[in-house]
């Protein structure tokens, strides 16, 4: 699959930009097991626009997560050409832009899958990007508003002609939110419409290698695009990569190797933030990466607690004595 002049290989899988998740540290995390493409946070285009401190300090990557996209997301034309322009000058592979949010301070503000609601602001905007910067420009969105306007099919056309690169369809509508079941019956049919010509790339319950591989012989998407099922799972990017390749079944992780991933993971946000903050954003992390340890819950509380990074370890160092996995 290529997307612009970066060729990704044949059925790659992707990291999905994720809020207060994919951050450096985490991207390049993914990227050490085998993420073929990842992206920044969404990124707010009326913050880009005016250059506030913390949404350009988004856009801030290391050489080694390349190719990388940076993710933008509004409904007003012209922040958004201003937020694509400064996020082509940080130099990534590709401008991606999100109309897929569901969350309701950013859908009911009219952006990210509240534009699902009015296709003909999408594309204008969609088009505006496009003609505003050079490097390749993708969008990320949902099958439709609600089970009523499941309007994908003839949004993808709309958007293919207006010129972007690769269309990401996550497999719910914005009412479902996370619920339910990700249907990938539509993906499928904008996949096989014969009027597309550019990748696409399928979202949604990507949970193991198994269930990419059937995406792809079922709908026969160009890629998978795995979110939530990354965090504190890393690992899912090689199992799936194996698995294509080699015909490798997934394996347990040794406590181990979880241990260690985890660490380092905290070290890099460590170089990234000052230790208070990062010990608290990292909280979120321990439920997912020792989410099979026995007895955890009793650790856990002691992670949450902990200060400091030499505790942190200190505390990991006493899963030795937990059952093994």
């Amino acid at each position: 699959m290529i997307i612009g002049k970066t060729d990704l290989g044949n059925f790659p899988v992707l990291l999905a930009p994720l809020e207060d998740i994919t951050d450096s540290a985490f991207r390049r995390i993914c990227k050490s097991f085998g993420a073929d493409l990842v992206y920044t946070e969404f990124i707010s285009s009326e913050a880009l626009s005016r250059e506030v401190e913390k949404s350009m300090n988004k856009m801030l990557f290391a050489e080694e997560e390349r190719p990388l996209g940076i993710q933008i997301f509004g409904n007003d034309p012209e922040a958004m050409k201003k937020a694509a322009q400064l996020a082509e000058q940080s130099g990534p592979e590709l401008i991606d832009i999100n109309f897929g949010c569901p969350v309701r301070k950013i859908a009911m503000k009219g952006a990210g899958a509240a534009l699902l609601k009015d296709v003909p602001l999408m594309v204008r905007i969609t088009e505006e990007v496009v003609k505003a910067v050079k490097l390749p420009v993708t969008v990320k969105t949902r099958l439709g508003w609600d089970e009523n306007s499941k309007n994908i099919v003839d949004i993808a056309e709309r958007l293919q002609d207006v010129g972007i690169s690769a269309l990401t369809i996550h497999g719910r509508t914005r009412s479902q939110m996370y619920t339910g079941k990700a249907d990938w019956t539509l993906i499928g049919e904008v996949k096989n419409n014969q009027r597309m010509v550019i990748p696409i790339i399928g979202n949604g319950d990507v949970t193991g290698p198994e269930i990419a591989i059937k995406m792809h012989e079922d709908y026969g998407v160009d890629a998978v695009m795995i979110g939530r099922g990354a965090i504190g799972n890393p690992w899912i990017f090689r199992e799936t990569k194996d698995f294509i390749n080699k015909g490798i079944l997934p394996q347990q992780i040794s406590l181990e190797e979880r241990r260690d991933t985890c660490l380092k993971h905290l070290r890099l946000t460590l170089e990234q933030k000052q230790e208070r903050r990062a010990i608290m954003e990292f909280r979120k992390h321990y439920s997912g990466y020792f989410r099979a340890v026995p007895n955890f819950k009793q650790i856990k509380m002691k992670l949450l607690t902990a200060g400091t990074f030499t505790e942190i370890e200190d505390i990991l160092a006493n899963l030795d004595t937990n059952p093994p996995l």
